[in-house]
């Protein structure tokens, strides 16, 4: 794939299509989903989706980071457990708004 057809989202559909979850685990009343994809020379991307409900409604915050795994199997593992750092460090203000302090109504 060349450098302009990369810059500006051109590519085909097999390479960079929407990620599907590849393994799902509960921990600490949330809901994590383990989505790596496919990047750049084959490798799998880290990503993942956090998903809660808070007062009925189901909130989610996805999650993408730049480590890369030859292998889905590696990157799945990678997201769980970095999926389980931010349920253990931020909780549910994940589901925060940007600029909106913590304990303020919607």
């Amino acid at each position: 794939m060349s450098f302009w057809t990369r810059l500006f989202g051109g590519g085909t559909s097999a390479e960079t299509g929407p990620a599907k979850p590849t393994a799902e685990i509960e921990h600490g009343g949330f809901t994590i989903r383990a989505e790596p994809y496919r990047a750049e020379g084959g490798q799998f991307q880290t990503a993942g989706t956090v998903v809660k409900v808070i007062d009925g409604e189901t909130r989610e915050h996805r999650f993408v980071r730049a480590d890369r795994f030859a292998g889905v199997e590696d990157a799945t593992q990678f997201a769980l457990a970095k999926g389980r750092q931010l349920v253990d460090e931020q909780g549910e203000r994940l589901f925060r708004e940007p600029g909106r302090p913590s304990g303020s109504p919607r």
